[in-house]
């Protein structure tokens, strides 16, 4: 299922300059503005590839952006993957070992097994913990419009309609099925909790409008909570789009093929066959069943695609 290679419009910088923190962790920033407010992560590089959220944390560490109340942290993840980048083997540098937002439960960070991932959670679980607010910046492998994704708590549904760009939302009323990602990690995973974790899927990975889509929305986080000033040129909330995740298709076999190309946000019929996977078949689960996040290589073991239906 080999795809055309992607337009590469933004490549991995180095990263070394912001390696030295100031909170004992390598690649992470905090600053406290000495008065009351909200304690906001932004999150960048959980996975090794996406570039957008690289992009967006640099600026705001590079134009020296401090939060009129509250605290700010921006927190580079999985640097080690990113540092892995070769512009022959794009989408080879997501993860080395582990997928980094799929192993936020207890029982992952509690365990004994070792990798470059796990190890890097487990450093950065007390920043994760620590914040009220969590914005984790991705991109896609395939060029769709941006969404959010997250639980289907209120509070996080407030936040994302009321900044209103991207206008289109993921939303997840049962986890995502296929391990526990770094939004819902502790009290962020909680029903009864008030903090709000989002994640942004801001485009295709190489693209410069995933990079602009990542920064804006960073900015429009921060004015959220009112650590920094709203932008005075922002465009008003237009109409938004919402759709429920039903299920997660992981794949299962080196068998693995879509009935026809697919992107993400294709629709189909109740009962249409959607791909084969060996001697399994997926279907649509649902009229208007859309896909999302199509696998752009299947390889066994990982995401093959999310069934969603528009609510």
């Amino acid at each position: 299922m080999t795809q055309n290679p992607p337009v590469f419009e933004v490549l991995p910088r180095d990263l070394s300059a912001y390696r030295q923190g100031n909170v004992g962790i390598d690649y992470v920033h905090r600053f406290e503005s000495g008065q009351p407010g909200p304690h906001v992560l932004i999150n960048a590089l959980t996975h090794g590839n996406e570039i957008c959220g690289m992009v967006a944390a640099t600026h705001l560490l590079d134009t020296g952006v401090r939060p009129r109340i509250g605290t700010l942290t921006i927190s580079f993840a999985n640097v080690a993957a990113y540092a892995s980048f070769d512009p022959t083997r794009p989408f080879e540098s997501r993860q080395l070992v582990h997928n980094l937002n799929r192993i936020w439960s207890a029982g992952e960070l509690d365990g004994t097994a070792a990798s470059p991932e796990l190890d890097r959670a487990r450093a950065l679980r007390p920043v994760v913990a620590a914040a009220d607010h969590i914005l984790d910046i991705h991109s896609t492998s395939q060029d769709v419009q941006p969404f959010w994704v997250y639980p289907a708590y209120p509070r996080n549904a407030q936040v994302a309609l009321a900044i209103g760009r991207p206008p289109v939302h993921l939303v997840m009323p049962s986890g995502l099925g296929s391990g526990t990602p770094l939004i819902q990690h502790g009290r962020h995973g909680l029903a009864e909790s008030d903090g709000v974790a989002l994640v942004v899927e801001c485009g295709q990975h190489f693209r410069q409008s995933a990079a602009d889509v990542a920064t804006a929305v960073a900015l429009d986080f921060l004015a959220h909570f009112g650590l920094v000033e709203a932008a005075a040129n922002r465009p008003a909330p237009g109409p938004q789009r919402r759709y429920e995740l039903l299920e997660t298709c992981m794949v299962r076999t080196p068998d693995f093929r879509f009935t026809r190309p697919v992107q993400g946000f294709e629709v189909f019929a109740q009962g249409e066959l959607i791909a084969t996977d060996g001697p399994h078949e997926i279907r649509a689960l649902c009229d208007d069943c859309t896909v999302m996040m199509p696998t752009r290589e299947p390889i066994v073991g990982r995401e093959a695609v999310y069934l969603t239906r528009p609510i």
